[in-house]
């Protein structure tokens, strides 16, 4: 498969971020972006010591993210592993929040595409709304486009109903051309989403490898028609950050992309920040973090 190369000016994207973090959202606009914020949020629990009892507890928190006020909305998905999204579906059975589930042997992505596939089915079979996958990145980094191309697009098969999220784990990419070609390729392959990071690397999202990706995006619409969704993943810990994405993502892709179905966070530390802004702006008190959940 052969890629453009585009080139990617590294000055003029810092220069446009610094712009978008000059800006200043306050009262109701800061409420409302507060808000969508938490609904486009994907709490997650991916350990090696998940347990029955953890996933119970940040799927309640996803349905209640803060019981003293019953009215701050609830996220969009929670994110686990394959073996524990059975229970994770049992549990939000009478919600609208989808059970993601990672595969494809992550965070590494180091398997054989048959086993690849297997955890893919075994996920969806067991009910999972989205999967999110991780690329090869060192196949990416030594030109086999074609093997990366085609495992995302039979993953993308084996996901039938769910939808597909694809991870680049851009810092591992080395330079915004790679990330820029890593979208091109991913979205050309059948990705619903593009997504960052696994949360497992440093640096994980960044402000300037998003505004590339959404560039990415905009493009492919333009020339396909396809809206495809983006999730920044990692890094991203407090409320003001969260807001300077969004208002990046009304700048290079307009309203249309302002919702759960085609922005996502995928930041669990997050959550408890914006529910402490959150209170902040409806009762005018600031809570402790110590009266929210750690998860």
């Amino acid at each position: 498969m052969i890629l453009d190369r585009i080139p990617i000016d590294a000055i003029g994207v810092q220069e446009r971020v610094d712009r978008i973090c000059s800006r200043s959202i306050k009262k109701e606009s800061k409420l409302q972006a507060l808000d969508l914020a938490l609904r486009m949020m994907d709490l997650t629990t991916l350990e090696g010591s998940d347990s029955a009892g953890k996933v119970r507890q940040l799927c309640n928190k996803a349905m209640h993210p803060y019981t003293e006020l019953p009215n701050i909305p609830s996220v969009a998905a929670v994110c686990v592993y394959p073996n524990r999204v059975k229970l994770a579906k049992e549990i939000l059975k009478d919600s609208a929040i989808n059970v993601a589930s990672v595969a494809t042997a992550f965070p590494s992505g180091m398997s054989s595409l048959e086993i690849k596939l297997d955890d893919v089915r075994y996920a969806v079979q067991e009910g999972a709304d989205e999967i999110d996958m991780v690329i090869s990145r060192g196949a990416f980094l030594s030109g086999d486009y074609a093997l990366v191309y085609d495992e995302i697009a039979q993953i993308k098969e084996a996901c039938a109903h769910a939808h597909l999220k694809v991870i680049l784990e851009t810092g591992e990419l080395g330079s915004l051309e790679h990330v820029r070609m890593a979208s091109d390729l991913a979205m050309e392959a059948g990705a619903d989403f593009i997504k960052t990071s696994t949360g497992k690397i440093q640096p994980a999202a960044t402000m300037p490898v998003v505004l590339v990706m959404l560039q990415a995006i905009r493009d492919f619409h333009h020339k396909t028609g396809k809206t495809i969704g983006m999730k920044p993943a990692g890094g991203i810990r407090t409320s003001k950050q969260a807001i300077q994405y969004l208002v990046m993502v009304k700048e290079i892709l307009g309203e249309k992309w302002l919702t759960p179905d085609l922005f996502r966070f995928g930041a669990s530390s997050l959550a408890n920040d914006v529910l402490m802004q959150w209170v902040k702006e409806k009762t005018g008190r600031y809570q402790s973090l110590n009266y929210f959940s750690n998860d």
